[in-house]
C-alpha cells in the first residue's frame, strides 16, 4: 500500500528540502541567468508540497498508534556500531508537519516578499537546507544525528541572518547570533557525549527507561542535566543566552517567520526529549525553572519598550519559550507539548502580518506608523487574530491551553500562576501598544499611501489566519497527539480557585493598560528621571550586553591578552634565542673549515682532551700522581 510504503520512507522528508538546495545551486552561483530565480522558488515549495503532503499522509496513519523505531546501521567496525534511529510516531510526525507546513506558507509568502530581491535564488536554496534540517530534528531518535542536525540548522540560520552581507550590521549580528548559540551546542555536545559513554547507543526513546534503571551520583546528574539544558537555553533564546534572537531581526523577514515559530520550537522540542534526564536531579529541575521563569519575566518587560517591531516579538518569543521551560522543568511534557504548537502558529501569523507592514512602509520603527488599519484590512484581521490567540481573553489558543493547565489536574504552584498572570498581563500591554501605534491613530508620511500586500503575500496570511481561528475547534481526538505521556506525570490534583476567570481579567487588565498607556512617538523621551530610567532600562535589555562587555568579554580579552604575551615574550623568546645561538655557532665554526685534513685531526685532538679534562679533572692529581711513580720506577 501507499501509505504503508510512505510511512517506512519517511526519512524522504527532510531530503525533500536539501534537493530543493542542490536544485538551487546553479542559480545562485550565477551559472543560470536568463531563465531568472523564480524556477528555484518553484521548485522548492512543490519539494516542500511534498514534504507537507508525505507527513500528512504518515500522520493520519500513525494517529492513535504507539511510537515505533526505523533504525538505520551507518558503520560498523569490531564492536561500534553506529545506527541512526528515526521515530514514528504522532508527536514526532505532528512535529513534522508543523515545520513543512510553516515552511510552505513561509515560501509563498517570500515570493511576494522578496521578489526584487537580486538573491531570491539563494535564499529559497538556504531555506531549504534549514528546512531539511528542521525536518530531520523533528522525526530523529538519535542522539548523534539530533545533534549533527541541530549544527546544520545553526548554520543555515548563520546564513540566513547573514543573508544581506553586504551591510556592517547584518554580519555582526549574524556573528553575535552564531558564537552565542555555538556556545550552547557545545556544553550539549558535552553532555550527550557523556550521556552515551553511561549509555551506549541511547536514544531519545530509550531515555526514560534508562533513567529508571541506572543509578548515578548525585553530581553526575547535576552536571549532566545542566550540560544537556544548555544548548536549548541557546536555541530558544533564554537567558542569559537570548539576546540572540533579537540580533537575527536583522535577516530578511520571512526567515524571521520561521526563525521566532519553527527554530525556537525544534531547540524546546530537543528539550523536552531529554527531559527524563532532567527528572534525575533536582538542581537541574529547578535550573530549568529559574531559566524559564526569569526569561519569562525579563522578555515581557522588554518587549513592552521595543520601538523596533520585530524585536518586540522577538523578546515575546522568548517569554513564551520560557513558559515551555517551566512545564518541562514541573515534568509536565504534554503540556510543554501544546505551549509550543500554540505559541508556533500565532506568532507566525503576528510576524506575517507585520512582515507585511514593513514591505508597505519600508520601516521596522513603529514610531514612525499609524493609522494602517483602513489601508490594510487583511493584515490588520491576522495581527488580531494572532495577538488574541497570544492572550487569555478569548476562547482561542492560548485560553484553551491554559484551561488544560489550570484545570486538568496539573501541579500549580501559586509562584507558577502569579507568574503565568504576569506574563499573560504585559502580553496584552505589549501587543495592545504595537497595535495602537502601527494600526490606530493619526496617519505618518511613511504610512500615508501603503497599499494592501500583494496576493502571494495574502494568501499564506489569510490560510494561517483561518488556521488560528479554527484551532480551538480541533476535535479532541486530534489533540490527542500532544498527549504522548500517561497521566503518571500529573503531581497532584492542586488547581488554583477561579484560576481561568483571573487569567481573563489579567488579559483584559493588560488590554486597558496598553489602551490607556501613554504613546510616545519618535524622539519623544520622558522629562521624568524614574520614567527616563525604567525605559531605558527596558530598551537596552537591562543592560545585558554591557554586563557581558565586562564580564564575559573582559575576560576573554585579558586571557587572550596574556596568551599573547606569553607567546609573544616567553615562548617566542625561548625560540629566538635557541635560533640565534645556533646562527652564531654556527657563523664561529665556519672559520675552522680550511680543508686541511691536519687541522681538523688537532681539532679533534684537543676537543677530546678537553672533554676528558673535564670529566677526570677531579681526578687529575691522582693521575699525574699515578704516572709520575710509574716513571720514576
Amino acid at each position: 500500500m501507499l501509505s504503508q510504503f510512505l510511512l517506512e520512507h519517511i526519512w524522504w522528508v527532510p531530503f525533500f528540502g536539501l534537493l530543493g538546495a542542490l536544485f538551487s545551486l546553479p542559480w545562485s552561483l550565477g551559472l543560470i541567468r536568463r531563465s531568472g530565480p523564480r524556477p528555484v522558488a518553484y521548485f522548492n515549495i512543490l519539494m516542500t508540497l511534498l514534504s507537507c503532503l508525505h507527513g500528512t499522509i504518515v500522520f493520519k496513519q500513525v494517529l492513535g498508534q504507539p511510537p515505533q523505531q526505523l533504525v538505520y546501521e551507518w558503520l560498523q567496525v569490531a564492536d561500534l556500531n553506529l545506527t541512526f534511529a528515526i521515530e514514528i510516531s504522532p508527536v514526532s510526525i505532528g512535529a513534522l508537519e508543523l515545520v513543512t507546513f510553516l515552511s510552505l506558507l513561509t515560501q509563498v509568502f517570500a515570493i511576494g516578499y522578496m521578489d526584487k530581491d537580486w538573491s531570491v535564488a539563494r535564499f529559497f536554496g538556504l531555506m531549504g537546507f534549514f528546512e531539511g534540517a528542521l525536518a530531520g530534528i523533528a522525526i530523529s531518535d538519535s542522539l548523534i544525528l539530533s545533534y549533527a542536525l541541530l549544527e546544520m540548522l545553526t548554520f543555515s540560520s548563520y546564513l540566513l541572518v547573514g543573508f544581506w552581507y553586504a551591510q556592517p550590521l547584518v554580519v555582526t549580528a549574524a556573528r553575535d547570533a552564531f558564537l552565542t548559540k555555538r556556545v550552547g551546542d557545545i556544553i550539549l555536545l558535552m553532555g550527550l557525549v557523556a550521556l552515551t559513554s553511561y549509555g551506549a547507543g541511547l536514544t531519545f526513546s530509550d531515555l526514560r527507561a534508562w533513567s529508571e534503571a541506572t543509578a548515578l551520583p548525585p553530581l553526575t546528574d547535576a552536571l549532566l542535566g545542566l550540560a544537556l539544558i544548555a544548548g536549548p537555553t541557546g536555541n530558544c533564546a533564554q537567558f542569559p543566552l537570548n539576546l540572540w534572537l533579537d540580533e537575527a531581526m536583522e535577516g530578511p523577514n520571512p526567515a524571521g517567520v520561521m526563525r521566532n515559530t519553527a527554530v525556537v520550537s525544534i531547540g524546546a522540542y530537543f528539550l523536552i526529549k531529554l527531559q527524563p534526564i532532567f527528572s534525575l536531579s533536582l538542581i537541574a529541575s529547578d535550573t530549568l525553572l529559574i531559566i524559564g521563569g526569569v526569561t519569562a519575566v525579563g522578555a515581557s518587560l522588554i518587549s513592552i519598550a521595543q520601538v523596533d517591531i520585530k524585536r518586540a516579538l522577538s523578546h515575546s518569543t522568548s517569554a513564551y519559550l520560557g513558559l515551555v521551560f517551566i512545564a518541562v522543568g514541573l515534568g509536565q511534557v504534554n503540556i510543554a507539548l501544546s505551549l509550543l504548537l500554540t505559541h508556533a502558529i500565532a506568532k507566525a501569523l503576528l510576524f506575517f502580518s507585520i512582515s507585511s507592514v514593513i514591505l508597505g512602509t519600508n520601516s521596522q520603527d513603529m514610531t514612525e506608523m499609524g493609522g494602517l488599519w483602513s489601508r490594510l484590512p487583511a493584515t490588520t484581521t491576522a495581527f488580531v487574530v494572532g495577538a488574541a490567540s497570544l492572550v487569555v481573553i478569548l476562547p482561542m489558543g492560548f485560553f484553551r491551553m491554559m484551561q488544560q493547565w489550570l484545570t486538568g489536574g496539573w501541579n500549580m504552584p501559586v509562584w507558577l500562576f502569579v507568574l503565568l498572570v504576569f506574563v499573560n498581563t504585559t502580553s496584552a500591554i505589549s501587543l495592545t501598544r504595537i497595535f495602537r501605534l502601527i494600526f490606530l491613530g493619526q496617519r505618518q508620511p511613511k504610512t500615508r499611501r501603503v497599499p494592501e500586500v500583494p496576493w502571494l503575500m495574502a494568501l499564506p496570511m489569510v490560510t494561517m489566519t483561518v488556521a488560528v481561528l479554527a484551532f480551538p475547534l480541533m476535535p479532541l481526538k486530534w489533540s490527542l497527539w500532544l498527549h504522548p505521556l500517561p497521566s503518571a506525570v500529573v503531581f497532584s490534583e492542586y488547581s488554583i480557585p477561579y484560576g481561568l476567570p483571573i487569567m481573563v481579567a489579567s488579559g483584559v487588565l493588560g488590554v486597558v493598560i496598553g489602551s490607556v498607556f501613554e504613546l510616545r512617538r519618535s524622539l519623544s523621551r520622558p522629562t521624568t528621571f524614574y520614567l527616563r530610567f525604567f525605559q531605558d532600562l527596558l530598551a537596552y535589555d537591562f543592560y545585558i550586553e554591557r554586563v557581558y562587555e565586562f564580564t564575559v568579554v573582559a575576560i576573554v580579552r585579558l586571557s587572550s591578552e596574556f596568551t599573547t604575551y606569553l607567546d609573544k615574550y616567553v615562548v617566542d623568546g625561548i625560540v629566538n634565542f635557541v635560533g640565534k645561538a645556533t646562527l652564531l655557532s654556527g657563523q664561529g665554526l665556519k672559520y675552522g673549515v680550511s680543508g686541511q685534513s691536519q687541522s681538523y685531526l688537532l681539532t679533534i685532538m684537543i676537543g677530546i682532551s678537553a672533554i676528558l679534562w673535564l670529566l677526570l679533572r677531579d681526578d687529575w692529581s691522582a693521575i699525574v700522581g699515578y704516572w709520575s711513580e710509574l716513571l720514576s720506577q
